[in-house]
């Protein structure tokens, strides 16, 4: 398929950035690694009449830490994510989780900042993000602007982004000492997108009773959500084989769970609480 026309033009800054699309009067569509929407603009899916690219600015890139946290810029792609030595040492399931997205060339273009944005309820990163209570940095013509990770994803493909902002960075935050954190993922076997991708992480107290977990999920539902119920089912309780099963049951009970020609709702539903059983079990047994 050949998309529709569109005018191309280069930003060198997250200011220029914004004004051209001010300029674009809804029209503009920013353009980083161009994984998920190039496609979409070849199927006719989308049909922008600017592309702004924003791939050569260079405060949007690297990983630093803040704190707790470490920021990871919006330009920084999912093979520098895995090999970088500052998620490595502070959230290895973060680089991880990288390392299984697309295939060499998506990992070594595709953007951090792109895959959050793009809200693709397959990804990987959006139920990783859940999972180690992100922040978002946008930029707008209001200024900058920080949202929390679980008011982000409204929709499939749907986010709070205004459409004349952009996503400076990302943050995650650095798990608790003690904690330990898994992503485990069913690939589709043509696409590698996640039939189901869970990320837990999770903790005991000296007693080994729970003390700490999050479980983010991608994949099943419309959007990545937080297994909240799954959470509260195992908090406070001794890890153990049967505890850990008996929430992991309702891994499914805080998502809008789809189904499609690869999985039925029943079978996403399945997938999630066998996906979020091994991954507790991994971590906390």
């Amino acid at each position: 398929m050949i998309p529709s026309a569109f005018e191309y033009v280069r930003a060198e800054s997250v200011e220029e950035a914004i004004r051209l699309l001010q300029e674009s009067s809804g029209e503009g569509k920013l353009l980083a690694g161009g994984h998920s929407l190039v496609p979409l603009m070849k199927f006719r899916l989308t049909t922008p009449g600017k592309l702004v690219d924003i791939s050569r600015i260079p405060e949007l890139r690297g990983v630093r830490k803040e704190g707790n946290r470490l920021v990871v810029g919006a330009l920084t792609t999912h093979s520098q994510l895995a090999s970088d030595p500052l998620v490595r040492e502070h959230i290895p399931v973060l680089a991880d989780a990288a390392r299984q997205i697309g295939d060499l060339q998506v990992r070594n273009r595709g953007t951090v900042g792109g895959n959050i944005a793009h809200a693709d309820p397959a990804a990987d990163l959006p139920g990783v993000a859940l999972a180690l209570d992100s922040l978002v940095e946008l930029h707008g013509e209001d200024g900058q602007e920080v949202v929390e990770i679980d008011g982000f994803f409204l929709g499939p493909l749907i986010t709070a982004l205004p459409e004349t902002s952009l996503v400076t960075s990302v943050s995650f935050a650095v798990p608790p000492e003690g904690t330990k954190s898994v992503y485990l993922k069913y690939p589709h076997p043509a696409s590698g997108y996640a039939v189901v991708g869970v990320c837990a992480v999770a903790g005991t107290d000296p007693d080994g009773v729970v003390n700490y977990v999050r479980i983010g999920i991608n994949g099943v539902a419309d959007v990545a959500y937080r297994a909240t119920a799954a959470e509260q089912a195992l908090l406070g309780q001794r890890a153990t084989a049967k505890s850990i099963r008996e929430a992991a049951a309702l891994a499914a009970e805080d998502g809008e769970i789809g189904s499609d020609l690869f999985a039925s709702e029943e079978y996403r539903r399945h997938l999630s609480a066998v996906y979020t059983e091994r991954a507790l079990s991994q971590i906390l047994l």
